[in-house]
């Protein structure tokens, strides 16, 4: 891993990790790397100099005398906020709840019955009408093989906290 200091065209700077050097570079040319204050996707690497541990010297004595107390004062580190979603991203998730929130809307929930009322559905057996529920993924497999049309409604990973 490697942490780099990066600025934006704006001058908003702050510090980002990359699994290697190259890194920066291909994920900066997708646009995945933005400003997390202003969501510029013109960031550059900025000047910065890494701390690297020296073997020539001696380590440090410390002194077995105890510190006088110091009036402590809790040190709060600077949060910047980061962006974990690009624009796209943002978009994609957007679409996809709002597909689902339609889906819900116009379908009737059917719970656990959802294999037994697909296929009373498929055989004329009840109205055809849409609904959703839950169903295994050995169901979902049965009502396939069988010519019943299905599609698992999207979810997001927010749906499941």
């Amino acid at each position: 891993m490697i942490k780099y200091a990066l600025v934006c065209e704006t001058g908003h700077e702050f510090e980002s990790w990359f699994p290697n050097s190259d890194a920066f570079d291909t994920q900066s040319k997708r646009g995945l790397v933005t400003c997390p204050v202003c969501n510029s996707f013109k960031v550059s690497k900025a000047i910065m100099a890494p701390q690297v541990a020296r073997k020539d010297r001696e380590p440090a004595i410390v002194s077995a005398v105890p510190a006088l107390p110091v009036a402590q004062t809790p040190v709060v580190p600077s949060v910047q906020p980061m962006a974990l979603l690009d624009e796209r991203d943002v978009a994609l998730r957007e679409a996809v709840r709002e597909l689902r929130s339609r889906i819900i809307e116009n379908s009737v929930d059917v719970g656990e019955s959802f294999p037994e009322e697909a296929r009373k559905m498929h055989e004329g057996d009840a109205p055809a009408r849409s609904i959703y529920g839950k169903a295994s993924l050995a169901e979902a497999r049965e009502l396939i093989e069988e010519g019943i049309p299905l599609m698992p409604v999207p979810e997001l990973p927010e749906d499941r906290n």
